[in-house]
């Protein structure tokens, strides 16, 4: 079957709550094609609808907001459902008291586990169909399925993916200067003092602010180095729990991190001095590479989209191009790939059958393929061709993910539960950066761990 497609535009309709919270921020702005053929073989599967809307609400802004409503341009224009999108940096904070409220949006794109358990376990999620539910076990791993799961029941299946542990950086300055890829943290180490020693610019460049949840890609390094430092084990033990978070090998992990978050000689480069980590934006710190004002930049494969924030070409992310990454290295050169990385699980507050569709769509390879193929993003999705990815490095990640042999953990601070993970984990990372000792943060957050 093929359509015309006319696309419809809709005003934000997401709710303030009670306390005069609302869901502010980008709602994307592709400009809409006046008619376009669309082939609806792929998705006559979810139904069509007459004037059926959902919202949606999540994270993500600006270009990769433009994307991702683009993803289901077809899927609108084939099943009637009109997807109304609303994206917010505020969002983690503020989807718990709109759904309390009896405000939340159709669907809120969660970015973290700790977050969806906190939204399940106040009764205000609705469980996902037997038709997502089929999709993932079709095409997601048995971890992915269980980062959905509160308590025995499968809330969402998992949409985006990331490879958090990447270090960014400019080939053409490592090819001038001499400077090797590191295969260990040794060698990272070393490396960085090389360039500090040259001392005309810092070897890193760092920034912590993300609005409400400032400080999370400090947590990014901790969670990095707990893994590589300690192994799968101990990093389960500690996002459970099963460690307290003052545990030495715990501390071990922040000192290793702070010797470069902490060192002035290290940090802030083209931006400041360590303090300005906590004001620079996590979206622009990078960009001082490009200006040979810093050499690396740690943040996950989501950060492509960020070196040409206004969406054109002109900083090519390639072996040979503009900028490109290395994973942070292992202990040991030998050691087998171990890598930390996030996700999105688009959760659903109302019980609707074009709810359900879209949330079915969402979780299908279909979707996983066209939202790959528009750039900047990965999927774990099994169903994913890596090679429609919109370069190098997403490939390679892509194929990272879909190894067996790869040992995955997601992202830390998404695992632990929200007073820790989302709260006192990333402020203690402030704090700790802006002057307090690794022993008092740690202190601080372990004392934050809910009882019982």
């Amino acid at each position: 079957m093929r359509i015309r497609r006319h696309r419809r535009w809709m005003a934000p309709v997401v709710a303030a709550a009670a306390v005069g919270l609302a869901l502010t921020g980008c709602t994307g702005d592709v400009a809409p094609e006046d008619a376009a053929d669309v082939d609806c073989t792929d998705y006559e599967q979810y139904g069509t609808f007459e004037d059926a809307e959902v919202t949606v609400a999540g994270t993500i802004l600006d270009l990769e907001a433009d994307r991702l409503i683009e993803s289901w341009s077809d899927f609108e224009a084939c099943t009637g459902i009109a997807v109304d999108y609303q994206g917010s940096s505020e969002f983690e904070a503020q989807i718990a008291v709109l759904a309390e409220g009896g405000n939340a949006p159709d669907v809120g794109i969660v970015p973290q586990p700790g977050l969806l358990g906190r939204l399940a376990a106040g009764g205000w999620l609705i469980p996902a169909s037997s038709e997502v539910e089929a999709n993932v076990d079709e095409w997601w791993s048995e971890d992915w399925k269980q980062y959905g799961t509160y308590e025995d029941t499968f809330y969402a299946a998992p949409l985006m993916a990331s490879i958090k542990g990447y270090v960014w950086y400019s080939p053409a300055e490592f090819e001038e200067k001499g400077y090797e890829i590191p295969k260990t943290l040794d060698e990272l180490t070393a490396l960085s003092e090389e360039i500090a020693a040259e001392g005309d610019h810092k070897p890193w460049c760092v920034g912590l602010e993300s609005g409400d949840a400032t400080g999370w890609p400090g947590t990014d390094w901790v969670e990095d180095y707990m893994l590589r430092l300690h192994g799968a084990e101990v990093y389960d033990q500690w996002v459970t729990h099963g460690i307290p978070f003052n545990d030495p090998q715990v501390a071990e992990a922040f000192d290793a991190v702070g010797a470069y978050l902490k060192n002035d000689d290290m940090v802030n480069g083209g931006i400041g001095d360590v303090s300005t980590q906590v004001t620079e934006a996590f979206q622009t710190a990078g960009l001082p590479i490009l200006d040979g004002a810093c050499s690396l930049h740690h943040q996950a494969s989501f950060y492509e989209t960020f070196w040409n924030p206004e969406g054109g070409d002109e900083n090519t992310v390639a072996s040979d191009g503009s900028v490109f990454a290395f994973l942070l290295p292992p202990v040991n050169a030998d050691d087998p790939l171990s890598v930390t990385g996030g996700g999105e699980f688009p959760v659903a507050f109302r019980d609707a059958e074009e709810v359900e569709a879209f949330r079915a769509y969402l979780s299908s390879d279909t979707w996983a393929n066209n939202r790959v193929s528009l750039g900047g993003v990965i999927s774990a999705n099994k169903g994913l061709d890596p090679q429609v990815a919109s370069s190098e490095l997403l490939t390679q990640s892509i194929e990272i993910l879909q190894d067996p042999e790869t040992t995955f953990r997601f992202d830390g601070s998404d695992l632990m539960p929200g007073a820790v993970g989302a709260d006192s984990f990333w402020k203690g990372m402030v704090a700790w950066v802006t002057g307090e000792d690794t022993a008092q943060v740690l202190d601080t957050i372990e004392s934050s761990w809910p009882q019982g």
